[in-house]
């Protein structure tokens, strides 16, 4: 079972090259995912070529896996909780949201909990919303109507 960390979403996929971390003294210290069930709230079964009963599988247990920056979603930035918390967030046309102070994660898609001048504000993270996590700046967003009192963009 592997779980993610740092408010990560569950990333492992079939065919996933990932590292072993620490490795083992002997043995391989990457494997090559081959099958993967969750059911997208707790973690993911995984199988991994070249690991078969249960003695090579505890040998996995407690390690970290790591994968490859070019085999992670493009998405990616949108998820990563520990770097998205005191992100600033503006809405094109009502400008400053405030900080992001939580990434809350659902079944469907990321919340951010941004607190600001307009109180706390409940922001889903879905492309109409948000299209894009700067590396640094504030990230621009677009508030669906009605979303907030007073308004919000049409």
């Amino acid at each position: 079972m592997t779980v993610p960390v740092h408010g990560l979403p569950l990333l492992v996929r079939e065919g996933l090259v990932v590292f072993v971390v620490p490795p083992h003294l002997k043995g391989p210290r990457s494997l090559r995912v081959t099958a993967v069930e969750s059911d997208g709230r707790w973690g993911q079964l995984v199988a991994f070529d070249g690991v078969s009963g249960l003695d090579a599988a505890e040998g996995l247990v407690g390690r970290m896996l790591l994968a490859r920056s070019a085999d992670l979603p493009d998405d990616l930035a949108l998820h990563d909780a520990e770097a998205l918390q005191g992100r600033e967030v503006e809405d094109e046309s009502l400008g400053r949201l405030g900080t992001i102070t939580e990434v809350m994660m659902g079944p469907a898609n990321d919340v951010w909990v941004v607190e600001g001048p307009l109180g706390e504000v409940l922001l889903p993270v879905v492309e109409s919303v948000v299209s894009d996590v700067p590396e640094e700046g504030p990230i621009t967003v677009r508030v669906p109507g009605g979303m907030l009192d007073g308004g919000g963009q049409e």
